[in-house]
């Protein structure tokens, strides 16, 4: 058995399909429905596009990960069957508690769709296994990255997804301080706890082209440095820096394309955006041959000076129409649910940091 990236991945893609399926997770009530009578209702007169896509898609990438890791933890013999019954309980889970939701219409349709993808994902998984192509992946991974670099590699496929929310700089994953600071205003108002909330004693005053430059070079040098700290050699740290420049530019300008219009996806490249992207790949060249602690250290340093800047300053009322849009969202919006990558990925990523700098010193001792 070892450790696998698969398996935090298909946890997060339970996450994601708990989220979808049961979204906007109000107004419950008892419908008069038994949760499985879904199972024996009428077959749909209409079918949509979007929806049968959405419904295999929706699973494929469950059972493909679930499938990966019980092959990964050593089990060869009925993988598929039980990845796929896995997703299908999962299913009928989520289409009974449907039921108790009047915005939601569970059927029969979805839950055979959601098994079906499953079932092709674990096929998927399986016969990329029989080809030897997961042995390679395997043989890749050993070159190149650290023994236990899984969590990393999590927080680095989550990356490129958290720039599609929107951010009022660019790069600047985590700026969320004033929403729970006004979040808890809200909550405690009228109540014995309301003395308790700090309260900022200067208005948020908006970022200086200078301190602007600053976030973006530091929200290109943290998810390199994250990939420094399990990559081991100089010349695959180079390679993995230029894959991260093109995620980043790419990332961004899908994310101003999905809020502004195709017309503005590049408007964000402003002079400022450019200098910081420039000196950010100049950090990921000067750190290249450094130790996996230095970058370690270097990365915590860099996220808590990032968010420090980040959110000393304000969002734009402007900047707070389009994330209600984005809230409100579907599709590639997942209901809003990117919003909460781009909020904490930083911060699991200052976890990650730290765990591992205490597990080092722990082993040095």
């Amino acid at each position: 058995m070892r450790k696998t990236s698969a398996w935090p991945l298909s946890q997060i893609c339970v996450a994601l399909i708990v989220y979808a399926s049961l979204y906007p997770f109000d107004h419950w009530r008892d419908q008069g429905l038994a949760p499985w009578s879904f199972l024996t209702a009428p077959w749909p007169k209409y079918w949509l596009g979007f929806d049968v896509v959405s419904n295999v898609l929706g699973y494929a990438p469950l059972g493909f990960l679930l499938t990966l890791s019980a092959m990964r933890m050593g089990w060869r013999t009925r993988v598929v069957i039980v990845s796929t019954l896995a997703a299908a309980g999962l299913s009928v889970t989520m289409e009974g508690l449907q039921s108790y939701l009047p915005a939601r219409v569970p059927s029969l349709a979805d839950f055979l769709l959601n098994t079906l993808g499953a079932w092709l994902g674990a096929v998927l998984a399986k016969s990329l296994e029989l080809l030897g192509l997961l042995r390679r992946w395997s043989q890749f991974r050993a070159r190149w990255f650290v023994r236990d670099a899984y969590m990393a590699l999590v927080l680095v496929a989550m990356w490129p997804v958290a720039l599609l929310f929107p951010v009022s700089v660019p790069l600047g994953l985590g700026q969320v301080w004033e929403r729970v600071e006004d979040a808890l205003t809200s909550a405690f108002e009228a109540t014995p706890f309301e003395n308790w909330i700090p309260l900022r004693a200067f208005e948020l005053e908006p970022l200086l082209p200078g301190a602007e430059l600053l976030c973006v070079m530091l929200g290109l040098l943290v998810p390199c440095l994250l990939g420094f700290g399990v990559i081991r050699q100089a010349g695959q740290r180079l390679m993995y820096l230029s894959v991260l420049l093109g995620l980043a530019l790419g990332g961004s300008a899908l994310s101003a394309a999905l809020s502004y219009g195709p017309v503005h996806a590049w408007a964000w490249l402003t002079l400022p955006v450019m200098l910081g992207l420039g000196f950010g790949v100049l950090g990921g060249l000067v750190f290249l041959p450094f130790s996996a602690r230095t970058a370690w250290a270097f990365l915590l340093l860099s996220v808590l000076v990032q968010q420090s800047l980040l959110n000393q300053s304000p969002e734009s009322a402007y900047f707070a129409q389009t994330l209600q849009t984005w809230e409100q969202g579907r599709f590639i919006r997942f209901h809003g649910l990117v919003q909460w990558l781009g909020w904490l990925w930083p911060y699991a990523v200052m976890l990650l940091a730290l765990l591992q700098l205490t597990q080092e010193r722990r082993d040095r001792t």
